[in-house]
């Protein structure tokens, strides 16, 4: 804690109010969105498919819609859709603790998401502009307060839960309507026309989908999206298969331990990264040990459970210490390859592929997943998996051995 509070005095106020910003907007959002689902199908009883809908509505309206955040970012400046996003999320959150329609559900659930479009390519083009050479330290640091927000805010909310959703709800809303006047207070104007320069939206698109090398670095790092989030699929299919109903609590486990190591050894490996690596090389070396992080499940005897729980506590650590040492240098080649211009945008473009990365990598998975299954070879997932992480690395070291992870400045299009 010590480092890492010396870490965040080192940048100036706006960076620390960047990372307490996240920090609080990951505890507001993990309070509530874990218990979402038990509440919309145990308390207000709806079907299954109902369900779905709202939480697959949230998900799209932010993976969809982050290119649209990041262009707004980049034309009328990075605070006022920071104050937007957490504005929205104010009365999204309420408003999920008081309706029970569907319609009025659906409508609460694209507003909570939509913020996270809003505000997130903008405060990652904030950081990145306001901690100028220092930008990979500066997003290790920011990556410890968003996995504490992470690790800690579905133990707030499970606090609150014994009481009432509502109240849940209700102090996540407060939380973002904190944030909304902490932002309007204290956060300067920072970006804005002059990043977007004097044409119009499609030219700003037309300017980042013509970065050739932001486009090859965006298409070889989706796997490692999808690797990341087989927290949330791989893993808890197989904690429950091997543990049955105790399988909830093997998935709980095993998520507080990926948030756990990435808070308590984000800038230990940042540092090592840093002094040993150069930038292709960590992202190289992160994603291979992301890659890596599923060949113990692989190798897991069937018909153990306690060896297979021990093999997926060790997937989640190696999952979590490649994408700890992959995150910095990410973000950071993100801006190099923009040029420094219209940074929100190609973060938001950034998403946008991410986000269909993982849809698209989640479908194939649960495909095969279930093949697996009918056919007695639960190691083909793992092993697939692994190679995406393989795969997702040498995709990196060949464009840097071609030069197309070279920063330069895009051209802007015509509009």
């Amino acid at each position: 804690m010590k480092r890492l509070w010396r870490q965040t005095r080192s940048f100036p106020p706006a960076v620390r109010l960047l990372m307490a910003n996240q920090f609080a907007i990951n505890l507001a959002f993990y309070m509530l969105m874990p218990y979402l689902a038990a509440h919309l199908s145990g308390g207000l009883g709806l079907a299954a498919w109902a369900v779905g809908l709202v939480l697959g509505v949230r998900n799209l309206s932010q993976q969809g819609m982050f290119l649209i955040g990041g262009t707004i970012a980049d034309r009328f400046g990075y605070k006022a859709p920071i104050m937007a996003g957490c504005l929205l999320r104010t009365f999204g959150f309420g408003l999920l603790g008081w309706v029970d329609s569907l319609p009025a559900l659906i409508a609460a659930s694209a507003a909570t998401g939509f913020a996270g479009a809003l505000f997130n390519p903008a405060v990652r083009a904030y950081l990145a502009a306001e901690a100028g050479e220092r930008r990979v330290d500066a997003f290790a640091a920011f990556n410890v307060y968003y996995q504490a927000g992470m690790l800690l805010g579905p133990l707030v909310g499970l606090a609150l839960l014994a009481t009432d959703f509502r109240l849940v709800c209700a102090v996540a809303a407060a939380v973002f309507a904190a944030l909304t006047l902490l932002q309007a207070r204290a956060l300067p104007t920072r970006g804005g026309r002059s990043a977007a320069g004097s044409g119009g939206v499609l030219a700003q698109w037309r300017t980042v989908v013509a970065n050739r090398p932001f486009l090859l670095f965006s298409t070889a790092m989706i796997g490692s999206y999808v690797l990341a989030f087989q927290v949330y699929l791989a893993l808890p299919l197989a904690a429950g298969e091997a543990m049955g109903d105790d399988g909830t609590l093997v998935t709980s486990g095993l998520f507080v331990l990926s948030a756990a190591v990435a808070v308590v050894g984000q800038l230990r490996l940042t540092s090592l990264a840093k002094r040993r690596w150069t930038p292709t090389a960590a992202l190289v070396r992160g994603l291979t040990c992301m890659g890596l992080a599923f060949v113990p499940p692989a190798l897991a005897p069937p018909g153990v459970p306690a060896a297979l729980v021990a093999a997926l506590a060790a997937a989640v650590v190696l999952l979590a210490a490649g994408g700890a040492v992959v995150y910095p240098f990410e973000m950071d080649t993100v801006v190099a390859l923009s040029g420094d211009r219209l940074v929100a945008t190609h973060y938001g473009f950034y998403n946008t592929v991410s986000g269909v990365g993982i849809t698209v990598g989640n479908l194939l998975t649960g495909a095969l997943w279930d093949f697996a299954e009918r056919h007695d070879a639960r190691w083909l997932t793992w092993c697939a998996l692994s190679s995406v992480g393989l795969a997702c690395a040498a995709s990196i070291a060949a464009l840097a051995r071609r030069g197309r992870l070279t920063a330069r400045r895009p051209e802007p299009a015509v509009a």
